[in-house]
């Protein structure tokens, strides 16, 4: 049965396919752009520059100093650089960390942005930024944050190595499994969630089978899409905040600290979404959702455990103290007791257990 809901679509303009890079200029001078400012990680400086190379006129330089999280002092840095060579516009070449620092410029600017992810991060499709400043993680919802326009290119995840896939495509898929059981949850954004952890749970696989496997990883990036497109229409809940309080706080790397949180945190609220829950077993193939994410991540080599992505076990109760602070909303109560063992099973890299309800 269909009830009451709200669907409001995001103006994002998405350009998809293989050898779509060659479009970057001609997406630039669309948007108005004259002098665009490439941001990257210092590790794509080169196929920045190459970008670069081919805007031709309207490059206006590289800012390659991207980094995790987003710190507000690299921020400032950016906007130096945007303000020595009077940059009115950014294309963001990378991961989640490249597409958060352009975001953080448009906030701070109102510049546009042509963000083309390299992974399957998601982000780019969300008016959504999460900033850290003092080792806290803060998000920041806006409409000046979304970019105008993404440039997505199969040809550019050829070389994504299949571990960063796989770390990556199961933090997409966790955008999609929050949506299932969102609080402005909608018939659309379901849709087209379930459809994304499908094509991503189909692609993975394949892609650690064979990394070259183009039909895979075009089903991937399409699934990147539908997920992101999920993450910027509708709120998240839990996973999501134990991530940034755990990505912000102890400096964890984000796409693994996402596909290693999840299963736990979907464990956690199983019992409070079965429908939610359905779904994503139909999607994935398998019978228990929170331990099929699990499986699948252990059948990609992913890592399992907190600790190996350099979680202290000492900061354990810390980050359950987090967690229930400026709590997102959660389809179930939130028990600081119950989450702290949710932590501390995804800390050694347990299989996720169903936590029962506080009497």
């Amino acid at each position: 049965m269909i009830g009451s809901f709200t669907f409001e679509n995001l103006p994002c303009r998405v350009v998809f396919g293989s050898g779509t890079l060659a479009s970057a200029k001609a997406e630039v001078e669309r948007l108005g752009g004259t002098r665009a400012l490439v941001l990257t990680t210092p590790q794509q400086e080169a196929q920045g520059k190459s970008l670069g190379a081919a805007l031709g006129p309207l490059y206006a330089g590289i800012f390659p100093g991207a980094t995790m999280h987003t710190p507000v002092e690299v921020t400032e840095r950016a906007l130096a650089a945007m303000k020595a060579c009077e940059a009115d516009c950014v294309v963001s070449l990378g991961g989640g960390s490249t597409t958060g620092l352009g975001k953080a410029l448009a906030l701070r600017t109102g510049v546009n942005q042509l963000c083309i992810p390299t992974t399957y991060a998601g982000s780019e499709m969300t008016p959504i930024v999460g900033q850290t400043e003092n080792g806290l993680k803060t998000t920041v919802r806006d409409a000046a944050i979304l970019p105008e326009t993404v440039i997505y290119d199969v040809d550019l995840t050829l070389t994504l190595p299949t571990r960063l896939a796989a770390t990556s495509g199961i933090n997409a898929i966790a955008h999609a499994v929050e949506a299932l059981y969102a609080r402005d949850a909608n018939p659309v954004t379901s849709l087209m969630a379930e459809e994304g952890i499908r094509a991503l749970a189909r692609a993975l696989p394949a892609i650690a089978a064979r990394s070259d496997d183009r039909e895979a990883r075009t089903e991937a990036l399409y699934g990147a899409w539908l997920c992101g497109v999920c993450l910027g229409t509708v709120g998240m809940a839990l996973h999501h905040k134990l991530c940034h309080t755990l990505g912000g706080t102890f400096d964890l790397p984000h796409a693994e600290t996402h596909t290693i949180v999840l299963p736990h945190a979907l464990a956690y609220n199983a019992p409070a979404v079965p429908e939610a829950m359905a779904r994503i077993s139909r999607a994935i193939g398998a019978a228990d959702a929170p331990q099929g994410l699990y499986d699948l991540a252990k059948r990609l080599g992913a890592k399992l455990a907190l600790r190996d992505v350099g979680m202290p076990e000492s900061g354990i109760d810390k980050a359950a103290d987090l967690a229930v602070t400026n709590a997102y909303w959660n389809p179930r109560p939130l028990d600081r007791n119950a989450i702290r063992d949710l932590i501390a099973r995804a800390w050694a890299g347990e299989p996720p257990a169903s936590i029962k309800a506080v009497a």
